[in-house]
């Protein structure tokens, strides 16, 4: 079993969407359920309907799932452990304020050192405890031992033991910490492989650790992916700029893994890709590069349906839009050049006097089926220079001064003749 575990305190960013799309793909692979957790216990924070933005999203890019988890349905299962490492004395509780805590903090801060809990209550006297009426935290005893695993994508990784601290499992009202509750989640829903990023990378020996003190003995194996800068990226704004979901997921996939082919689609990335052959180097997610792959999955679209994409439902419409890949990128870009074609244009001072003539003899022209009879036939009405009369009916037809080839813009849009010079 794997998970996709997201808390829906953000929309989804492309840091988000890959690691979602590796498990997916791992999953398909090894034949797994793959499973999304929604980690909503940071409940001030959560953003109302944004779980349901992120699932659809996943189900826009494809990515499939078995089930889906909310973590606050499972407090009780949390409380339920948390009281367990109480009673086997591998948790105690801290009377430590926010307001002091905060205070070690600041002083470790200044001191450019990293803040670790100085077990202030790990050993007080039980009856200080009983008495005591002020709120309380519950933290587990720090380990005595170094945490070493082999990451399926980096190596061998240790976590030793002047790292992790006696860190906090429940907060003072007792709902879970994310490092606790997913760590229980992971053991409830018998996950076998955890494929996360690598800024989360410290929360990984707390979660082992924490399995271990429940003696769960199943071995969860993990995978932590290169660092991705400007991994914060909205995925949602992509797709509104008028990238492709194949094209974004392609381009993703590629920043970890060296594919056999530069464009392919999800399932093709389920043949081929391989968790061990992760890139263990940082990456940064470029605008431009995504544009290049976003080009290439738009080219090779078929006509009509990259049609749709631009407000249409034509092979022609889509033919015509595939010439202008090459000024452009997305299929917003496309749409900007494809809309004034069906539009009333707005004419240079100097070319209104050609277009309204060029205007008046194609509507009273008969239908030519190649570029160069009706291109001969204008000339010879208009005794018009042929560079005037380019410049003009390339306006007339599209609304821009320069652009792709005249013969094959016009060899789409014969058809639309009468209704596009109206």
């Amino acid at each position: 079993m794997l998970r996709f575990a997201f808390a829906p305190t953000h929309d989804m960013n492309v840091e988000d969407l890959r690691v979602a799309l590796l498990n997916f793909i791992v999953a398909q692979q090894r034949k797994e359920d793959l499973i999304v957790r929604v980690e909503d216990t940071e409940t001030r924070e959560n953003i109302e309907g944004n779980d349901k933005e992120f699932l659809d999203l996943l189900d826009l890019f494809g990515v499939r799932y078995t089930q889906i988890l909310h973590q606050t349905q499972h407090f009780r299962f949390h409380s339920a452990m948390a009281l367990q490492l109480l009673h086997e004395k591998k948790a105690f509780s801290c009377f430590c304020s926010p307001e002091w805590i905060q205070g070690k903090i600041d002083e470790a801060k200044a001191a450019n050192k990293p803040y670790l809990y100085d077990d202030a209550c790990a050993n007080l006297p039980a009856e200080l405890v009983i008495d005591n009426i002020n709120p309380f935290t519950v933290r587990i005893h720090r380990p005595t031992k170094d945490i070493t695993i082999t990451d399926k994508a980096q190596g061998k990784l240790t976590f030793t033991t002047d790292t992790i601290d006696s860190f906090m499992i429940l907060k003072q009202d007792k709902t879970p910490m994310p490092d606790f509750a997913s760590a229980v989640d992971d053991m409830l829903s018998d996950i076998s492989l955890v494929i996360k990023s690598q800024e989360d990378q410290q929360s990984t020996p707390k979660q082992i650790y924490v399995r271990e003190a429940l003696q769960y003995d199943k071995k969860v194996e993990y995978a932590h992916l290169p660092s991705l800068t400007n991994s914060t990226q909205s995925v949602k704004a992509l797709l509104e700029e008028g990238f492709l979901p194949e094209a974004i997921s392609n381009y993703l996939i590629s920043l970890v893994f060296k594919a056999p082919k530069e464009f392919f689609t999800l399932q093709e990335a389920i043949e081929f890709f391989s968790l061990e052959k992760l890139s263990k180097s940082s990456t940064n997610f470029d605008l431009e590069a995504l544009k290049e792959i976003n080009r290439a999955h738009l080219t090779m679209l078929d006509n009509k349906e990259l049609s749709r994409y631009v407000g249409f439902a034509d092979e022609e419409i889509g033919a015509l839009a595939k010439l202008y890949l090459k000024e452009v990128a997305t299929t917003k870009e496309l749409r900007t050049k494809l809309a004034p074609v069906f539009e009333t244009k707005t004419i240079p001072e100097q070319y209104k006097k050609n277009t309204l003539a060029l205007s008046k003899v194609i509507k009273e022209a008969p239908y030519f089926e190649n570029y160069a009879d009706f291109k001969e036939h204008l000339i010879k009405e208009l005794e018009i220079e042929a560079k005037e009369f380019e410049s003009s009916l390339r306006l007339l037809l599209t609304g821009e001064a320069e652009g792709p080839d005249l013969e094959a813009i016009y060899a789409h849009l014969k058809n639309y003749i009468q209704e596009i010079v109206k």
